[in-house]
């Protein structure tokens, strides 16, 4: 999958919340990545995930756009149209 510039500025700093956020691996945070399955995010980690999104990117993320996150790609894009 190919990024634009900004998605691919977005992915970058989204890859080191992740890092820091889930005490994952750098390389381990690839596009397809699922936050519940493969860094078992459980929902006190999404949480904080998305709080430290949210003051990152200087947007707001609902509840009901946080169920429909569940990949870095997914985030990618909400972010993505978010700021836009």
């Amino acid at each position: 999958m190919l990024l634009t510039e900004k998605e691919n500025n977005i992915f970058t700093k989204l890859k080191v919340i992740v890092v820091q956020q889930l005490s994952v691996k750098q390389e381990e945070v690839h596009l397809g990545s699922n936050f519940a399955s493969d860094f078992k995010a459980d929902s006190l980690d999404m949480v904080e995930l998305v709080m430290a999104i949210e003051e990152e990117f200087d947007i707001d993320i609902s509840d009901n756009d946080v169920n429909e996150i569940e990949t870095v790609n997914d985030a990618v894009t909400f972010i993505n149209k978010a700021i836009d």
